[in-house]
């Protein structure tokens, strides 16, 4: 059931990335879509119970830092309020629930996560670099489209994808994670043409 949960997470995340190329092929530039972050932000909510089910401290920190800027994107293309109410107030109340039990279970959270003999250290911090460099993408794609007061995914966004892309793969290769490594895995093509089409906007092809 974990892997389940897992998988259905990176099924998101993966459409988000089709949809996305599919729409971005047709209108020959990257577009930033309303589906791409509807399934970020469900692909996210499910990812984040997946780390925690599998103590996994660099996948709920990954999560927790993109988690909000969904939400932004939402609201500034007006899908946020479509969203029922009841819902909406679930999804914001979430992590803060998460973080409030952990902050009450401290001591247990520390040596659940920090002392995981299956991930030694060294691990876990190279891990969670990945998923800092990852989920910084969101942070600098949010700064960029605040600016513009428009939800855009600049070139910027896809560079730091590959890259931190790259690290979680060989993260995910150590932990033996089929669902990190299936779902970094695919993404890495779209990054890469993404990247292609903004810097060659006139090539259609590979």
């Amino acid at each position: 059931m974990i892997y389940v949960i897992g998988f259905l997470a990176q099924v998101c995340f993966s459409g988000r990335l089709l949809f996305q190329w599919i729409m971005s092929e047709k209108a020959k530039q990257v577009v930033s879509p309303s589906i791409f972050w509807l399934l970020s932000l469900l692909g996210s909510y499910l990812l984040f119970f997946y780390g925690w089910l599998r103590s996994d401290f660099a996948i709920i920190l990954g999560q927790l830092i993109s988690y909000y800027i969904y939400i932004w994107n939402l609201d500034i293309k007006n899908e946020w309020k479509k969203i029922p109410r009841p819902i909406r107030y679930l999804l914001i109340a979430t992590p803060f629930m998460a973080i409030g039990y952990m902050l009450n279970e401290f001591q247990d959270f520390i040596h659940e996560f920090f002392c995981n003999e299956k991930i030694p250290l060294g691990l876990l911090i190279w891990g969670s670099t990945g998923q800092i460099i990852f989920t910084l993408r969101f942070v600098y794609q949010w700064v960029y489209s605040r600016k513009r007061q428009e939800s855009l995914l600049p070139l910027g966004f896809w560079l730091i994808s590959l890259t931190g892309s790259c690290i979680i793969v060989s993260y995910a290769l150590v932990r033996h994670d089929p669902v990190l490594i299936l779902g970094q895995s695919t993404g890495l093509i779209v990054y890469i043409r993404n990247i292609r089409l903004m810097k060659h906007p006139s090539k259609g092809g590979f």
